[in-house]
């Protein structure tokens, strides 16, 4: 995955490619990270250091809850950044909350651009087999184009995996496998039966409005309410 990303890269830059060195954000996307930077021929980094006690940001209830705990879960170290074109390498882009607040980081650090690419292709489309996912309307690569999502999360550029090219990594684990689930990506759900009607009563179940008032209603005050 890190070398066709590392492929995709080159391709769209070209003769403008400027980047300096390339950074994971950890954890997951350590493996594509160091693919991609030896493919280019650059250096790798670590530039974040990460709060291990802190949980998955993109499935917090509110978007000021998942600002305020990327910023807990990760710190950027100056000496990585400053005066530099980085790379940053992320897993995947979901609602963009997280993406923006660590290419603020970066720069805050003294970065001079950022690029970001994700290992995986835009997630424009709800998951129906069991991911608690943000609504479609919340996804920031939804009816967005690439340069979009650039300007939405703050990014010189950003930079997806193309579909075809993640299928083929994970074929080569297991050839035998001929179909893989690419809903979220391309829209195409593979048992079939996804009605328009249940996509549109499975975004308003997934709003944020929705998920703050289903907290708020089972609150739970005190230990006298447990039986």
């Amino acid at each position: 995955m890190g070398v066709k990303l590392a492929r995709k890269v080159k391709q769209v830059l070209g003769d403008q490619m400027d980047i300096d060195v390339v950074i994971p954000v950890p954890d997951t996307s350590r493996a594509a990270a160091l693919q991609l930077s030896h493919e280019l021929g650059l250096p790798y980094r670590e530039g974040f250091n990460k709060n291990r006690y802190v949980g998955r940001t993109f499935i917090m209830p509110g978007q000021e809850m998942r600002r305020k705990n990327v910023r807990r879960k990760l710190n950027a170290m100056p000496t990585e950044f400053k005066d530099l074109n980085v790379l940053l390498v992320d897993d995947s882009i979901v609602r963009g909350t997280t993406s923006q607040e660590i290419i603020q980081m970066a720069r805050d650090v003294g970065a001079k651009k950022v690029y970001f690419a994700s290992a995986a292709p835009a997630i424009r489309f709800p998951n129906v087999y069991g991911i608690d996912m943000p609504s479609m309307k919340e996804l920031v690569a939804s009816g967005n184009s690439d340069s979009d999502v650039s300007a939405a999360i703050g990014a010189d550029r950003v930079f997806f995996q193309d579909l075809d090219d993640l299928v083929d990594s994970c074929r080569k684990f297991n050839p035998q496998i001929t179909t893989f689930d690419t809903s979220v990506f391309d829209g195409k759900y593979v048992t079939g039966g996804v009605s328009s009607e249940y996509l549109q009563k499975l975004e308003e179940r997934r709003s944020d409005s929705s998920k703050q008032k289903r907290a708020a209603d089972n609150e739970v005050i005190g230990l006298h309410n447990y039986k």
